[in-house]
């Protein structure tokens, strides 16, 4: 039911954006809550029973105007708050995202690396997504994996059903593989 009603909420963000041709706009401001929201100690605070509205209004009026959220984005989260829905906020922004996306016909891709990767190469990164895929747009997210050892992934598609692994620990596995060595764990 929660996964239902984050939907719902998201859908109606994004209607309320797309009404007021603001949706990339509203996708930055989901942004930057999404930036606030990821601080366990913020959303613990919100979802405290023993803490009254009135406080959680107080704390979030000075997020929105510190974020200059868009007023449709500042009211969206008042009505979480005022209805005790913000529980759902990090489930509400994932849904934001993938609706945003369908709507934008932009295919969201996560790079993964041991460093950070130069703005030339995730170009080319997103141009070969959108190659790939027919999208209109790519998005790309960076992590940071210290795990690959070098090199990088990329995931995209539904719920990033679909990888492209360019790592130096998915060669020295193959390589264990092909020696036989199934036993033998890379210590990375």
């Amino acid at each position: 039911m929660a996964a239902s009603a984050a939907a719902s909420y998201a859908t109606a963000l994004a209607d309320v954006a797309k009404s007021n041709s603001t949706l990339d706009a509203t996708s930055n401001d989901v942004e930057k809550i999404e930036r606030f929201f990821t601080q366990p100690e913020v959303l613990d605070f919100f979802i405290n029973p023993t803490i009254g509205t009135e406080k959680k209004r107080q704390v979030l009026d000075e997020i929105i105007a510190s974020s200059n959220l868009l007023p449709h984005t500042a009211n969206f989260l008042n009505i979480l708050v005022d209805a005790n829905r913000i529980d759902l906020i990090r489930e509400i922004l994932k849904e934001f995202e993938i609706v945003y996306n369908k709507i934008t016909n932009t295919e969201l891709a996560v790079v993964s690396s041991v460093v950070t990767l130069e703005s030339q190469h995730l170009a080319q990164i997103a141009k070969q997504v959108q190659k790939l895929t027919g999208a209109k747009n790519v998005r790309l997210k960076t992590v940071i994996d210290p795990s690959l050892v070098a090199g990088f992934t990329i995931r995209y598609g539904d719920s990033g059903s679909k990888l492209i692994d360019m790592s130096v620990k998915k060669q020295l596995e193959e390589i264990a593989a092909q020696l036989d060595l199934g036993d033998i764990k890379l210590g990375v």
